[in-house]
C-alpha cells in the first residue's frame, strides 16, 4: 500500500491512530454521521426557528423570549457539530481538505458566524422596541435572510461532499 500523497498536515491528519479507528470500525463513520447531522437538526433548527420569527412569523412571540429559548439549542448543536465534524474529517482529510466544496462549507459557517455576531452586537440591542407585535428594523430582517441563505448554502455543500 502506497503511502498517501498531499500536504503534509493532511497527510499527518489522516494517517492519525484516530483516523484509523474511524476508517477500521464499520459501523462508528456512519453512527458519528448521524450525530454530526443531529447536532445540524439543532443548530440550524433553532437559526431558522429564530430568523422566521425576524421576518414577520409568529409575531406574538417575544424575540427576546425565543432568543433565550432558541440559542441554548443553538450553542448544544454547535457542541455536537464541532467534535462529529472533525472526527468525520479525519479518515478523509486530503480529500476533504483540499475540495473546494468543503472550503466553500468552511467559508458560509463562518459568515453565518459572522451574520450571527454582527446581528447581536447590532440591531439585537435595540430589541425591546420592537420585540412584540411590531415589524422587525429592516437590518434585523436583512440578517435573517442571510442567515437562511448561509445556513442552506452549508447544508447544500455537506450533502455535495458525498458525491463530489
Amino acid at each position: 500500500m502506497s503511502a498517501p500523497r498531499g500536504p503534509a498536515w493532511l497527510v499527518w491528519l489522516e494517517t492519525t491512530r484516530l483516523a484509523e479507528v474511524m476508517r477500521r470500525e464499520p459501523l462508528l463513520f456512519p453512527l458519528v454521521e448521524v450525530v454530526h447531522i443531529l447536532g445540524f437538526v439543532l443548530l440550524v433548527g433553532a437559526a431558522v426557528m429564530f430568523d422566521l420569527r425576524l421576518l414577520g412569523l409568529s409575531r406574538r412571540l417575544p424575540v427576546v423570549e425565543l432568543a433565550r429559548h432558541l440559542l441554548p439549542w443553538a450553542r448544544g448543536g454547535l457542541a455536537v457539530v464541532v467534535p462529529s465534524g472533525v472526527l468525520l474529517f479525519l479518515p478523509q482529510a486530503l480529500h476533504l481538505g483540499t475540495s473546494p466544496v468543503f472550503g466553500l462549507k468552511l467559508a458560509l459557517i463562518v459568515l453565518a458566524g459572522l451574520n450571527s455576531l454582527l446581528f447581536h452586537r447590532g440591531v439585537f440591542r435595540s430589541v425591546q422596541t420592537w420585540n412584540t407585535e411590531t415589524v422587525a428594523p429592516p437590518a434585523a430582517r436583512v440578517a435573517a435572510g442571510v442567515s437562511l441563505v448561509l445556513w442552506t448554502g452549508v447544508i447544500t455543500c455537506g450533502r455535495m461532499l458525498a458525491y463530489l
